[in-house]
């Protein structure tokens, strides 16, 4: 079971603390920050790509539905005439995988940013140091392998309680050979954030990650509401 932690300090997600424009989703109509939606780019080749980082050059499109609201819509068309609207040309390619390729972008994206917390030092792997650290108080954020055993899963939450942590941890959405390759070390299991800023930074990736594969899950912190879901799609999107 995945779980979705709480904000590691309980303030705010990056999509609250900064102060940008709000965006509205072109299927649902529900209007957001932006970091809380998806950007979608027009290529100079007519081709629909996702821009999960929100830097490529030109006139965007933003999707705030979960992937299976989002391949319902672009297998009926309301898809393209959302898109078409948005970026006012009917010229438009909208691949058939969409959807995948923006669930494989923000998977990136997260394991990205675990990298670069990783080589900063405010990251501890090891059963045993991630202990010490959460029973001390200095765990931030603590998270679990998919493939990761219960014991130790508990061994961990139960330190993490003792130091004044959440009742548990985020449990990954991949193994431990994912986790492991994308911090560049061995056999990581469990990871565990000291600097508050970083698990912040952290939990939004991830959050908005199983938010997309699953925005019926829920955020537990309640810091971003997540995509919605099919029933939220409006009849403008069709062409």
């Amino acid at each position: 079971m995945r779980t979705r932690t709480n904000d590691p300090l309980g303030k705010p997600s990056p999509s609250r603390e900064r102060e940008g424009s709000e965006r509205t989703c072109i299927l649902s109509r529900r209007t957001a920050s932006r970091e809380e939606l998806i950007r979608l780019a027009l290529g100079p080749d007519g081709q629909v790509a996702p821009d999960v980082r929100a830097r490529a050059p030109g006139r965007g499109a933003w999707i705030g539905v979960g992937r299976k609201a989002l391949d319902e819509a672009n297998a009926k068309g309301k898809l393209k005439g959302a898109l078409a609207r948005a970026f006012k040309t009917g010229d438009i390619d909208v691949p058939a995988d969409l959807g995948e390729r923006i669930e494989i972008a923000l998977k990136d994206q997260a394991l990205d940013r675990l990298g670069l917390e990783a080589r900063s030092g405010t990251l501890v792997t090891g059963g045993e140091r991630i202990e010490t650290a959460a029973r001390q108080g200095k765990v931030r954020l603590l998270i679990h392998a998919a493939d990761a055993g219960d014991d130790g899963n508990r061994r961990l939450n139960q330190a993490w309680r003792v130091g004044g942590g959440p009742q548990q941890g985020l449990v990954f959405p991949e193994g431990r050979t994912i986790l492991s390759m994308a911090l560049g070390r061995e056999n990581v299991v469990h990871i565990a954030l000291t600097d508050a800023a970083a698990a912040r930074r952290v939990t939004h990736a991830i959050d908005r990650w199983q938010a997309f594969i699953d925005p019926d899950a829920g955020l537990d912190g309640g810091h971003s509401a997540g995509p919605g879901t099919a029933d939220e799609i409006t009849d403008e999107g069709n062409s």
